[in-house]
């Protein structure tokens, strides 16, 4: 569907190769959407599908311009690049999306300190720097979003035990999301969370949760992409301060039937979602 609500709007993204992040950009692209992506995949990785050049090919395939920058979400000069471009080439920023994430789920013995700390560089001091570099511009726009993905808080001691490291990366990157809902409240600037009900089939999933098995019991990434475009297609004042599941967000949309998004049954629930 090519309904043009995104026309004209700008968003930069930290990550989006690949998986949800380039979804949810290929989403907005049909709407009309410009994008500008900020990614280290310069070359392919064998591991890996995609790179940031094929990404903004998709991108602009499904009829949004777009534009990658290369660089590292942990490098300052990258990110104020990332929202310096997106502000000279389209004229504004509308939406920021902390997308790039780092996903370890060892336990405090088994992680080492370099691999903690690449964990927060990422997730929590990389959605608070893409963040603070597109605020100039968000407070300037009368669409301004935030659009962070986190999950919600859950404090449940299953949660908290089972990789502490990466739970902290995580509830930052909520904490943050909701601390600049609160901030910026009166700059009339949305900031929410969204979070899968269920594992999505990505390659981080197969590489890292399971495999073919693992993925085969998962939705593909359309279902994270249909309910990112829900959410920031409403005016800011709709909703702030929330964390969002992917479901819940269609279901008040007006869809319910999840099957074309895939998955044999039973689906896995994602981390950080209990069983409903």
């Amino acid at each position: 569907m090519n309904d043009r609500r995104f026309h004209g709007i700008t968003a930069v993204m930290s990550g989006g190769s690949r998986g949800i992040g380039l979804a949810i950009a290929t989403e907005l692209a049909r709407g009309g959407a410009n994008l500008v992506l900020l990614a280290k995949t310069d070359s392919p990785d064998p591991r890996l599908p995609g790179t940031i050049h094929t990404a903004v090919e998709q991108i602009r395939a499904a009829g949004g311009n777009a534009v990658g920058v290369v660089g590292d979400v942990r490098n300052d000069e990258d990110v104020t690049r990332a929202a310096r471009t997106a502000a000279e080439t389209f004229g504004g920023i509308d939406i920021c999306i902390n997308n790039a994430s780092v996903l370890n789920l060892l336990g405090t013995e088994d992680l080492s300190l370099k691999r903690f700390d690449l964990i927060q560089q990422v997730n929590v001091r990389g959605t608070f720097a893409l963040t603070r570099a597109c605020l100039p511009h968000l407070k300037k726009s009368s669409s301004a979003h935030v659009l962070t993905l986190s999950p919600p808080l859950n404090i449940s001691d299953h949660w908290l035990g089972k990789h502490p490291a990466y739970t902290l990366g995580k509830y930052g990157m909520t904490l943050l999301a909701l601390g600049f809902a609160a901030e910026f409240a009166d700059d009339g600037i949305a900031s929410n969370c969204l979070w899968p009900e269920t594992t999505i089939a990505t390659a981080a999933v197969k590489n890292l949760l399971g495999g073919e098995e693992r993925t085969a019991h998962a939705r593909n990434p359309q279902v994270m992409a249909d309910a990112a475009a829900a959410v920031l297609s409403h005016t800011p004042g709709h909703r702030t301060g929330r964390t969002l599941i992917d479901v819940d967000v269609l279901a008040e949309a007006g869809i319910t039937d999840l099957t074309p998004y895939g998955g044999i049954e039973p689906l896995d629930y994602d981390i950080f979602v209990d069983p409903r």
